[in-house]
């Protein structure tokens, strides 16, 4: 790799931590091309990627950045798992995928400027998705209004009930 090669190279990771909101280094050492590939298209259906990059590169690129904190991990076969929306569903993927394949080991992930321990990221896979949150503030927002008409359709109801008892009482 010449040095132009090099410096464009740290030039697109530099854009992508600069988009990223969450980062994880993980050893991909002993996974079969095809398994990285699995792993690859279900971040990439959670709207992140993953990208395999020469340690010096990665140091270079995260300088200045959110996960510098990182830096400590680039050693070894690195690569690196980022979100730029969703970082449940990147969290959800990269747990799913080491639950089956123990080749990919976890050394250490970000999210907004904070390290994270493994403990922490699998805290964060078990967590609903944001379109799942979401539902269930659109369904808690959606029964407040929900009871209130029902209440303040009681009390015409419980009148009319009331009116009818009367009427049918007077009858016999």
């Amino acid at each position: 790799m010449n040095r132009e090669s090099k410096a464009k190279k740290v030039d697109d990771l530099k854009d992508t931590f600069a988009k990223a909101k969450f980062a994880v280094v993980a050893d991909y050492r002993g996974l079969k091309v095809n398994e990285f590939e699995q792993l690859r298209a279900s971040l990439r259906e959670q709207g992140g990627q993953i990208q395999v990059a020469k340690n010096t590169l990665l140091k270079l690129a995260v300088q200045d950045t959110d996960f510098e904190g990182l830096t400590q991990d680039f050693a070894g076969t690195t690569a690196v798992a980022v979100s730029f929306d969703d970082p449940v569903g990147s969290a959800k993927a990269l747990a799913d995928f080491t639950k089956d394949n123990e080749a990919l080991v976890v050394r250490s992930a970000v999210f907004e400027g904070k390290m994270l321990s493994s403990d922490d990221l699998v805290a964060l896979s078990k967590l609903p998705s944001k379109d799942q949150l979401l539902g269930q503030l659109c369904s808690v927002l959606n029964a407040v209004p929900t009871k209130l008409v029902r209440t303040l359709n009681a009390a015409p109801s419980n009148l009319v009930y009331a009116l009818q008892a009367i009427k049918e009482q007077k009858e016999n």
